[in-house]
C-alpha cells in the first residue's frame, strides 16, 4: 500500500495534491499504512476531475522516448524549456533533437567545452546512440565542437546537423585526442562562420578513413579550401542535392581533385547542373534528375564527358527533349522518365540498356502525367526505375 501511495504522489502536479502529499512521503511508517487508503481515493478522484478538464494538466515534456527504448525524439520550442528532459533520451538508439530555433550561446556558461572528456569515458561508453540528429538552433563552435570531441568516445554511427548556424571559430583540436568515427554526416542548411574552410576544420575531429556516406543540402558555400581538405579515402557515397546554386564552376570547386577516390554514387538532385562537369571523378552511379540538362555536349570539352565507370544514371525531371549523345557503353540503367521526349529512342542513340524508364513523356500515349507531379523531395534514387521489356523493338 505504502508503495503505490507514493507511485502515485510523485507523478501529481502540487495543485493536484491539495496539501495531503506531506502524508505521502518515504518517511512513512509501516503502522500508518491503513491511514493511507482514504488519502489515496481522494486523489483518485481528483485524478478523475482532472481527465475530465475540470483542472488544468501538467504541460506534456518535450521529450518522448518510445516503448522499445529505440526512437526519442525533442523538440524544445517551450519559451522555458526543461532541458533535462533529454536526458531520457540516453536510453534510446535514435536520437533527434531540436533546439526550436534558440542561441546556444548561454551554454558556455554552464558547461567547459574544453574539459577532457576521458574522464566520462565509461558513462559516454554505456550510451546506446548510434544515430543523431541536432537541429534547430544558433551554436557556437566551441560548444558543437567541444560534444564532437565527447562523442569520440561513444559508439555512434550516423550525425546530422540540420537548420543550424555555427558561429566563431573552432578551437584548435587537443593533442593525441580521438576523432569521430562516425561512418554517415548529413548536413543540411549548416551555415559556417568559418566560410569555405569549414569542411577542412571539421575533418580534424573526425576520423575520414572511416567516413563512407556525406550528404551535404542547402549549403550556403559548396567552395571549399581544396589544399586543406583531407582526402576521404572510404567514403562511397556523396550527395550534393538541393543545393540550387551550385552549378558546374560550384561543383569543380566542390570535388576537391583526389579527395574521393573510392567515390561510387554521385547524386546531384536539384543542384543547377546543366553539362557533366563531375572534376574527375568516376562514380559508378550519378543522379542528375530535377537539373535543367542540355541534350548535346561539346565532345572537345574534356569537362563534358560522361564518367566512363557509369553503370546507372538518373536523368529523370530534366527537361530533356531528346536522349543525350555519348551515354557510356557499359551504361546498364537509364530513368529518363517525366522528360519533354516526343518519340521513342532509336536504336543508335541508347547503349546497351538493361532497365530504362521512359514513363511520363510525351510520346507515350498512357496518362501519366500524376507520376511526374510529385515533387522532387518525394522522388527516389534510380532504384525505383521502372524496367521495360523489349527496348531493343524502338525504332
Amino acid at each position: 500500500m505504502v508503495s503505490i501511495a507514493l507511485r502515485v504522489e510523485r507523478g501529481w502536479p502540487e495543485e493536484a495534491r491539495g496539501g495531503l502529499g506531506p502524508a505521502l512521503t518515504p518517511a512513512v511508517s509501516q503502522e500508518r499504512a491503513p491511514c493511507l487508503l482514504p488519502r489515496l481515493l481522494l486523489q483518485l478522484l481528483l485524478l478523475l476531475r482532472i481527465s475530465a478538464g475540470t483542472s488544468q494538466s501538467a504541460p506534456p515534456e518535450p521529450c518522448e522516448l518510445d516503448e522499445e527504448d529505440i526512437h526519442c525524439a525533442c523538440n524544445f520550442v517551450d519559451p522555458q524549456p526543461d532541458w533535462s528532459s533529454a536526458f531520457q533520451c540516453t536510453a534510446a538508439v535514435d536520437v533527434k533533437i531540436r533546439a526550436g530555433g534558440r542561441s546556444l550561446e548561454p551554454f558556455l556558461s554552464r558547461v567547459d567545452p574544453e574539459a577532457d572528456p576521458r574522464q566520462y569515458v565509461d558513462m559516454i561508453r554505456a550510451l546506446r546512440v548510434r544515430r543523431l540528429t541536432l537541429g534547430a538552433a544558433r551554436v557556437p563552435a566551441p560548444l558543437l565542437f567541444g560534444v564532437l570531441r565527447a562523442l569520440a568516445y561513444s559508439r555512434l554511427k550516423e550525425l546530422t546537423l540540420e537548420d543550424i548556424e555555427v558561429t566563431g571559430a573552432p578551437p584548435p583540436p587537443p593533442l593525441g585526442a580521438s576523432g569521430l568515427g562516425i561512418s554517415t554526416l548529413r548536413l543540411r542548411n549548416v551555415s559556417w562562420e568559418a566560410g569555405g574552410a569549414w569542411l577542412a576544420q571539421l575533418q580534424q575531429w573526425l576520423k575520414p578513413s572511416l567516413l563512407k556516406v556525406l550528404s551535404i543540402a542547402q549549403a550556403p558555400s559548396l567552395a571549399f579550401v581544396c589544399e586543406q581538405v583531407l582526402s576521404f579515402p572510404a567514403l562511397t557515397s556523396l550527395d550534393l542535392s538541393d543545393n540550387p546554386g551550385l552549378g558546374e564552376r560550384g561543383l569543380v570547386g566542390a570535388l576537391c581533385p583526389h579527395k574521393f577516390p573510392a567515390l561510387q554514387d554521385l547524386a546531384l538532385r536539384n543542384a543547377g547542373i546543366e553539362t557533366l562537369a563531375t572534376a574527375g571523378v568516376q562514380p559508378r552511379t550519378l543522379d542528375l534528375s530535377h537539373n535543367s540538362l542540355r541534350a548535346t555536349i561539346n565532345a572537345g570539352d574534356p569537362k563534358c564527358v560522361w564518367p566512363s565507370a557509369l553503370n546507372s544514371l538518373n536523368l529523370s525531371f530534366a527537361g530533356l527533349e531528346q536522349v543525350p549523345q555519348g551515354l557510356p557503353a557499359k551504361l546498364n540503367v537509364l530513368d529518363l522518365s517525366c522528360n519533354r521526349l516526343t518519340r521513342a529512342p532509336r536504336l543508335d542513340e541508347l547503349p546497351t540498356v538493361g532497365n530504362l524508364s521512359l514513363k511520363g513523356n510525351p510520346f507515350l500515349l498512357s496518362n501519366v502525367a500524376p507520376a511526374c507531379a510529385r515533387s522532387h523531395l518525394a522522388v527516389g534514387m534510380s532504384g525505383t526505375l521502372a524496367v521495360l521489356q523489349g527496348v531493343r523493338s524502338f525504332a
